[in-house]
């Protein structure tokens, strides 16, 4: 029997919709090279919390393309934040995506030169936001994860899981409708991971929508919904019970 909480769910807006998403790469001569994505059909709603997984060769990391805006689909539509991303031009896809979408990737890719509110900053200088409250949101996202207290710092100062938490207040800074993460615990030792997590499942509470790109079984059951790709197309898309 649904729950009042699966009802809620279903009511939420789309962030992402895909219909029958297909992305097929080609040789230089024209033939086909690969299917990577065959035919998806799913919505992701506001509030949803999703581990996307999947073998080698699945097209988990060609999904996380295409829902990233890195990529385009060859068929079918994708519907981001509900707009269709196949009708915009590069230049606004990419002013869209740095609105809507926020990246945190196994490698942290912090500039070694800046400090790490200057580092959350960056996408706002290019969104051309004033600089006083570009420092103002840094520093309110840096505290959100828990580096209220490195100010000041370069990278090379903080430990893995402070660079990683830096990461994570860059990608809040825009305030996306979604968090996109690839394999975020990747480079971390277990303890470190784990801390990681719960800022994610921190996150999640407040209402922020998480799709995380990931192989580790243990990563995904943090996740409320986990969608698992096979061959390019969705094996299973399971959504677990709010006592799971």
């Amino acid at each position: 029997m649904p729950t009042s909480t699966d009802a809620a769910s279903a009511a939420a807006p789309p962030v992402a919709e895909f219909r029958d998403l297909r992305k097929t790469y080609y040789k230089p001569d024209g033939s086909v090279m690969v299917e990577a994505l065959r035919g998806i059909n799913t919505v992701i709603r506001r509030g949803d919390y999703v581990a996307i997984m999947g073998a080698s060769g699945s097209g988990k990391s060609t999904l996380m393309n295409v829902l990233g805006c890195l990529d385009r689909p060859t068929g079918g539509q994708f519907l981001l934040d509900g707009r269709d991303v196949n009708t915009m031009s590069d230049a606004a896809l990419s002013e869209f995506r740095g609105r809507t979408i926020g990246f945190i990737f196994q490698a942290f890719n912090l500039i070694p030169q800046l400090t790490v509110e200057d580092n959350v900053e960056v996408p706002l200088f290019y969104q051309r936001v004033p600089k006083l409250e570009r420092r103002q949101r840094a520093i309110e996202c840096l505290r959100l994860v828990g580096l209220g207290e490195r100010l000041g710092h370069r990278p090379r100062e903080l430990s893995g899981g402070q660079q990683q938490r830096a990461a994570i207040a860059r990608a809040l800074v825009t305030r996306p409708v979604v968090l996109l993460a690839d394999e975020p615990t990747g480079n971390l030792d277990t303890a470190t991971g784990k801390a990681i997590l719960d800022t994610f499942d921190s996150l999640h509470a407040k209402g922020m929508t998480v799709i995380m790109v990931t192989h580790d079984p243990a990563v995904a059951e943090r996740c409320r919904r986990i969608i698992r790709l096979r061959d390019g197309l969705i094996e299973t898309d399971v959504v677990k019970s709010p006592a799971a």
